[in-house]
């Protein structure tokens, strides 16, 4: 059993990190299921989508990690996820993260990777942190870049197509 067996829950100062919860399930599945998912290899069948949010979860009593849900602090609303993939589908430890439509712009996405990241390094201790993208997702990759991520080409990667971004320091 790994280390962190259970999900933590991370607050910043506009956003609650969380664990995952089957009341998360519809609206991430109609994620996975549209064309918002083109960056993350889909649209998804549901089948699909279901062994992503089980995986998701699972990261954590099996690897010490995985995915949290972002909250906003005032309304309540779920906004979308940050995690740390790693295992079988990921050479390194990923920094990952998305949103639902309409909480993009306004910097939620950055507030919870940072977070997420610092607490991957302050408290998991991992070494070093990745973000694996689609190369037509610039928003992901600006994001990264200013989270510190920069591009290595040499990175190992399960797509060749997909462009890494190493994050250095916070």
């Amino acid at each position: 059993m790994a280390e962190f067996s259970t999900a933590p829950t991370l607050e910043t100062e506009r956003l609650i990190l969380r664990p995952m919860t089957m009341a998360d399930w519809p609206e991430y599945a109609a994620l996975m299921r549209s064309d918002r998912a083109r960056f993350m290899g889909g649209p998804h069948s549901g089948d699909a989508a279901w062994g992503m949010f089980c995986h998701d979860a699972a990261q954590w009593p099996l690897m010490g990690h995985g995915a949290l849900m972002i909250e906003d602090k005032v309304s309540g609303a779920c906004l979308g996820q940050v995690g740390v993939n790693h295992g079988p589908l990921f050479p390194e430890h990923e920094l990952g993260w998305f949103l639902y439509e309409g909480a993009e712009g306004k910097g939620c996405a950055f507030e919870a990777a940072r977070a997420f990241r610092d607490w991957a390094r302050s408290v998991r201790r991992l070494p070093a942190l990745v973000s694996y993208m689609d190369p037509g997702n610039r928003r992901s990759a600006r994001l990264a870049e200013r989270l510190g991520g920069r591009l290595d080409p040499d990175a190992p990667r399960t797509d060749p197509r997909s462009l890494v971004y190493r994050h250095f320091g916070g």
